[in-house]
């Protein structure tokens, strides 16, 4: 069988992914189709693998500047000649679904939102004061055909897979289609417990405007508790006029330092509506507690009293509440924590994969364990 991945474009290692390597290590033959590509991105992973790029590639400034391209990333999808596979695996936020699939083979598509910055999320890419006026009035020029597109492309996928319930329910209301829950991995052997807490809360999370980070900002400023900020993006200035001496910012943190970082932490501040939420999971796998946003993905790791405390307004207020709350809990066990953070591994995701595809496809066990 003849298998293609497909992925939006891979220039960082990031939550996607993660959830690419877990399908690239499931079909280990199968080529790699994406708009743009960084080698060295996920290490030796692709030494041997066949990796397609698009058109985009080869523009100057394609590669570091992919997302001013976005009005014609149907055009360059198109540009993928996926006529002898026999399976299309797509994971993607963007575009990767919008390949060509003139054979009609199966393709199932992992979707970790429907693109957000032309359906729910337009105004916090596209708003006032989000971008500049000749980018705004682009966007919106060309929002309803981006959304026709990504509309159309849904007749190519034979099944959704979404990455939580809450973008299942997205699939239900944007595409009218229904889709099957499968959580994305989560490295948890990489963290555990540290033998002794730090007193700072953290924020862990790329800085643009829907993780409202400023709302942890805020609340740690006016509550003099101490804040680390790891992470970098667009909104660092905005943020560091924001934050009193309480708050630190580190900027991007090496991989390697992220375990320690989360283990010593007092607790994770998550105050965003997630797709589905990676790093609360490493909170918890590493005994840490998360004061989150009680909606979206979260909702399918958090429990409120359980892994720390939920907080139901994004407002500085509510979020200071549910900090409170955490304190008065006392410390909650992180072997406990851990162990709920283990039913998210990459093991049972690889596991769950397997079981979808030999299911609904029947295919050998030989095939769906990395055959070809």
């Amino acid at each position: 069988m003849n298998i293609a991945l497909v992925t939006d474009w891979l220039v960082a290692r990031r939550g996607g992914e993660r959830v690419l390597e877990a399908f690239l290590e499931l079909f280990p033959k199968a080529d790699l189709h994406t708009l743009v590509y960084r080698p060295g991105v996920l290490g030796n992973r692709l030494d041997e693998r066949k990796v397609v790029t698009s058109a985009l590639q080869r523009i100057p400034g394609g590669v570091s500047h992919y997302r001013h391209f976005l009005p014609f990333y149907d055009g360059l999808m198109a540009g993928f000649d996926l006529t002898r596979y026999d399976l299309i695996v797509s994971t993607s936020s963007a575009c990767a679904k919008w390949v060509r699939n003139p054979r009609r083979v199966p393709q199932v598509c992992y979707c970790h939102t429907p693109m957000r910055y032309i359906w729910d999320g337009f105004d916090d890419y596209f708003g006032p004061g989000r971008a500049s006026l000749p980018i705004r009035l682009a966007a919106k020029a060309s929002r309803r055909y981006l959304q026709i597109c990504d509309l159309n492309s849904n007749l190519g996928v034979s099944r959704f897979l979404a990455n939580s319930t809450e973008v299942q329910g997205r699939i239900k209301r944007l595409y009218g289609r229904e889709s099957e829950v499968m959580n994305p991995p989560i490295e948890v052997e990489r963290f555990h417990p540290a033998p002794v807490r730090g007193d700072y809360y953290l924020v862990f999370s790329a800085l643009v405007p829907y993780k409202r980070l400023d709302l942890a900002v805020r609340a740690c400023s006016e509550r003099n508790w101490k804040l680390v900020v790891a992470g970098d993006g667009p909104e660092r200035a905005k943020l560091e006029k924001l934050a009193g001496p309480s708050v630190s910012f580190m900027g991007q943190v090496p991989e390697d330092q992220v375990p320690g970082l989360l283990a010593r932490s007092k607790a994770l501040l998550f105050p965003g509506l997630e797709d589905f939420g990676m790093v609360p999971v490493e909170a918890l796998a590493s005994g840490t507690p998360v004061v989150a946003f009680g909606r979206g993905g979260v909702l399918d790791s958090l429990e409120d009293g359980v892994t720390g405390t939920l907080f139901m307004e994004q407002t500085v207020e509510s979020l200071e509440a549910a900090v409170d709350r955490l304190e008065k809990m006392g410390p909650l066990d992180p072997k406990a924590l851990r162990q709920r953070a283990m039913a998210f591994s990459k093991g049972q995701f690889l596991m769950k994969a397997q079981l979808f595809f030999r299911r609904l496809y029947n295919l050998p066990a030989a095939e769906s364990e990395g055959g070809h």
